[in-house]
């Protein structure tokens, strides 16, 4: 009797059979981005991807269908996929030649405050027991961009959920007592609309808060604030090279040679193509016409991001954090606040 072996699936099977399993999870987590999206707008101050993560646990959490584990394919290629095509496409949208024209002059304040941010996160982190990956997210998104910031850091250093999740709330949370609170400080203190835009820059988190803020204060501080804070960003890229070398080094005492590592391991594929994009923008290789559209379309994709992130959260997992993380995040918030106007100060742009 002759044996029949099973026929060898073609390219075309295994494609289908992988689209059969992510299609339905993004899916959802496609339809929860649009509806976050369009609240994003209706309150900018909250922002798209603040409501992408939350309407994903609440979706998740209400409706008992969308934890079905036939859907969870889907959402991890949005947390992890999705969030890393958000930061390339973010990088198209970046000009170098903006953060060349600020120059030196804010640059003392950025990286006093970065310096700040992260060397107070592993301090006050060790002080209220807040460490590993839930520690370093809140200092870069204190200390960088908030949820992008965020965003690329787990594509390097494969946070848990939960601990994403967190770190984007209390992000969340100061990003709105900045918008509240600065401009009332920044007339009660006198500054020109020139040092609260660097102020707003250098010590408000996300984009549409520094705008936010800044635009509501008068004058140039709006302009000024949002350019800064995208040379801000591009402090990303530093950081995450580092976190990079430094995970992949912890990995390599788990078994793997260092040296023998893939260059991609140690500087993920989504950084390079970061900076590549935004050198193609910078060139004019991709129109300055576009950069709008790119924007919207990398904040579109982060909170398709978040929102599968969120789908696959469960409650449960962020109420075992506790409290701490949120007073780390309050805390530098408060510190980095501080630091920005010092160094203003002592740099002779008060």
């Amino acid at each position: 009797m002759t044996a029949v072996l099973p026929r060898p699936s073609s390219g075309s099977e295994r494609r289908t059979g992988w689209s059969a399993r992510v299609v339905p999870g993004l899916g959802v987590a496609v339809v929860v981005a649009g509806i976050a999206s369009g609240l994003g707008r209706l309150v900018p101050v909250v922002g798209g991807p603040v409501f992408g993560i939350v309407l994903g646990v609440l979706a998740a959490a209400v409706v008992p269908g969308l934890r079905d584990g036939r859907l969870v394919p889907g959402y991890e290629v949005a947390a992890k996929a999705v969030l890393q095509l958000s930061i390339v496409v973010l990088g198209a949208g970046l000009s170098l030649r903006q953060v060349l024209e600020v120059g030196g002059e804010s640059l003392p304040v950025m990286l006093g405050t970065l310096a700040v941010a992260l060397g107070g996160a592993w301090l006050l982190g060790r002080w209220l027991g807040v460490r590993g990956d839930a520690q370093i997210l809140i200092g870069v998104g204190t200390g960088i961009c908030g949820a992008s910031a965020i965003a690329a850091t787990t594509g390097v250093i494969k946070a848990k959920q939960e601990q994403v999740a967190y770190a984007v709330g209390t992000i969340f949370v100061f990003n709105i007592a900045a918008v509240l609170l600065f401009p009332p400080i920044g007339h009660l203190l006198d500054l020109s609309p020139h040092a609260f835009g660097l102020w707003a820059g250098t010590a408000v988190n996300d984009t549409s808060s520094v705008a936010a803020a800044a635009y509501s204060y008068g004058g140039d501080a709006g302009s000024y604030g949002i350019v800064v804070k995208l040379t801000r960003s591009l402090m990303l890229v530093p950081v995450v090279v580092v976190l990079a070398v430094l995970t992949a080094r912890k990995e390599a005492r788990s078994g793997v040679g260092f040296r023998s590592m893939p260059w991609r391991r140690i500087v993920p594929v989504f950084l390079v193509g970061f900076l590549v994009a935004a050198a193609l923008g910078t060139l004019g290789v991709v129109p300055a016409t576009w950069h709008p559209a790119l924007t919207a379309l990398g904040a579109f994709l982060i909170t398709t991001a978040l929102a599968g992130i969120g789908l696959s959260l469960r409650l449960s997992a962020m109420r075992r954090a506790g409290t701490r993380p949120l007073l780390l995040g309050g805390l530098l918030w408060l510190t980095v606040a501080a630091s920005s106007l010092g160094l203003q100060a002592l740099t002779g742009h008060l």
